[in-house]
């Protein structure tokens, strides 16, 4: 193990579960898109966390979910051959989200589709480093520790960024930004993919 950064553990149970996502709640309070779609405090407190559980539902289940060893950092991964169920995330944007804004939301999270590889391939759906915390390494070491595995199997791997300040690091592990989504109202985002190795 690298010890200069922290260890990386997979998510396991209820109660590791809830830190999850109580520290994503935290990582992503600035979050371009997260604030787009929830632009009043209240509205993202209130309804953030259910859309993280809605994404992150198959990759809990599927045992690849993964946290630093402090819990200051979380990364929710779909393996090879695993999609997001739609249904609990299209539940949440229809019962939280100003109606005006629905359509665009839905249009966002559909054109990163597009952008998806269609071969086998690891996603990651939600990385995030409780805000406190950020710059001591813990999202390196998440991404490094999946990454790895996709090397072993030789697999790429396929993300979308919501914030351009955090382009560097994936371009650092390896990621090359696909294009440019943006729709009506909506901030840039960026499909970026690892090709396998």
């Amino acid at each position: 193990m690298d010890m200069t950064h922290p260890g990386v553990a997979t998510i396991d149970g209820d109660a590791e579960v809830d830190h999850a996502i109580g520290t994503l709640v935290l990582a992503f309070v600035t979050d371009p898109v997260a604030r787009w779609m929830y632009d009043d405090p209240h509205q993202y407190l209130l309804h953030i966390p259910r859309l993280f559980r809605a994404l992150g539902k198959n990759s809990f289940e599927g045992g690849a979910a993964q946290r630093t060893n402090d819990g200051l950092g979380v990364a929710l991964w779909l393996p090879p051959g695993v999609h997001g169920d739609d249904g609990p995330l299209e539940a949440v944007i229809a019962g939280s989200i100003a109606e005006e804004k629905q359509a665009e939301v839905a249009a966002v999270f559909e054109q990163t589709e597009h952008y998806r590889p269609t071969e086998p391939h690891w996603y990651l759906s939600l990385i995030g480093v409780e805000a406190l915390h950020r710059n001591k390494g813990c999202g390196a070491a998440l991404l490094k520790h999946r990454l790895r595995q996709c090397d072993r199997e030789h697999l790429p791997a396929y993300l979308w960024s919501s914030n351009p300040l955090n382009t560097s690091l994936y371009k650092r592990h390896g990621f090359e930004i696909a294009g440019t989504i943006r729709v009506g109202s909506s901030p840039a985002i960026y499909p970026m993919l690892r090709s396998a190795r």
